[in-house]
């Protein structure tokens, strides 16, 4: 796969307004815990980047997926993993199932503003004995007259304290546990003020992506019409498992610019770095080990650019995807912390790149599903395990 010049403008524009918009303010964000969300997206909605993929008739570009990979690689030129996280989350995570399946009046009412940046998602699947175990959710919609009345708990919820919608997957019958599921748009904040039976239980301090608002949610006996179900009732599991595809692609493509970044900098302290009579460059591990690492990442890029061209061309990648999440998941442990160890004690300091890399990164081998998940569904697909039935 070839970036084309109207990716590389894609990738300028962008780049302009990290440099100019975000990068500036990342350490006061990262400080504060939260960035914000609506302020930022509604700035990179007017540029036109909340909706590359999106239809046009909803305010996006039309766009094949290439184009998405081509911003999730230049979001890493932010210097934290936050705020690209919760970019990702919006275009990536809680909106391509409601732009394929949706109906015209949930794609008009959520997937426009958005694109425009008027409204900030996120995406339900999570929940506080159920991550990785998709199929294991118990947050339940039963039925009264037209509405679904929802009740449960959803956890690790990127955005949440911001969002104006949910994009959730939530049991809607009873019956096996691949089919009694439903993707349903779920309002959570009107006119400022969050709906009934909605409530933020406790925000999550984590141990990294700080300036990435992260919650634990309360659903008790919040209604919604019907009709915001995403597409047929019972196929929520499958939509979810499709979005995925393009959330890991997200996942690896996001990671390249920042692992080279990672590389880069810790060549240019080796330089400066004076050990023994000379630089921390002239050492032959030191150089050896940076010369892994960069082939390492060019090898994800070669994976992930190959399972785009492959689902830009309408074929299933499951298989690459996972692949591919898998090892971005292990590079983001392995790069931060070689390059931490090359830093000696200046990369043990918070406010060290390095070791900002370091604590965000680790995110990536556990959220979008964790390594061992990945490497289950490798497993199956390669024909080695056996697929479990419920």
């Amino acid at each position: 796969m070839q970036f084309t010049h109207e990716h590389r403008e894609i990738q300028k524009t962008l780049k302009r307004f990290i440099d100019e918009q975000i990068n500036p303010h990342v350490d006061e964000w990262e400080a504060a815990e939260i960035f914000p969300a609506h302020e930022v997206f509604k700035q990179m909605g007017q540029l036109g980047l909340l909706g590359l993929t999106k239809p046009e008739a909803y305010g996006g570009m039309g766009l094949d997926y290439s184009y998405s990979l081509a911003m999730a690689e230049t979001l890493g030129h932010i210097h934290c993993g936050g705020v690209p996280m919760a970019i990702g989350v919006q275009t990536d995570m809680c909106t391509p199932a409601l732009a394929r399946f949706g109906s015209d009046e949930l794609r008009a009412q959520f997937l426009a503003p958005a694109i425009a940046g008027d409204m900030v998602g996120c995406i339900g699947v999570s929940e506080p004995g159920a991550g990785s175990d998709v199929a294991g959710i118990k947050t339940v919609a039963r039925k009264d007259g037209d509405d679904y009345v929802i009740s449960g708990q959803k956890m690790w919820i990127t955005n949440s304290l911001q969002a104006d919608w949910m994009c959730m997957l939530v049991n809607t019958s009873d019956g096996p546990a691949h089919k009694n599921k439903s993707l349903v748009m779920v309002p959570l904040r009107e006119n400022g003020k969050t709906v009934k039976g909605f409530e933020v239980g406790q925000k999550i301090k984590k141990i990294g992506m700080n300036s990435s608002d992260t919650g634990l949610l309360f659903f008790d006996e919040v209604r919604v019409p019907q009709r915001y179900r995403i597409g047929q009732e019972g196929a929520g599991f499958i939509y979810q498992m499709q979005q995925f595809q393009e959330e890991r692609l997200w996942c690896a493509a996001s990671t390249l610019q920042s692992l080279n970044n990672c590389i880069q900098w810790t060549i240019d302290y080796a330089h400066e770095r004076k050990l023994f009579s000379a630089t921390l460059a002239d050492q032959q591990w030191v150089q050896f080990k940076l010369a892994e690492l960069k082939t390492e990442v060019e090898a994800l890029r070669a994976l992930t650019y190959q399972a785009c061209e492959h689902y830009v061309a309408g074929e299933d990648v499951t298989e690459w995807a996972t692949m591919a999440k898998l090892k971005a998941g292990r590079l983001n442990r392995q790069v931060p912390d070689t390059c931490l160890q090359f830093w000696g004690g200046m990369g043990f300091t918070w406010d060290n790149q390095v070791s900002r890399m370091y604590r965000d990164g680790r995110l990536a081998s556990i959220g979008g599903g964790a390594d061992e998940v990945m490497l289950g569904i490798l497993t199956k697909l390669m024909g080695i395990a056996k697929r479990p039935t419920r």
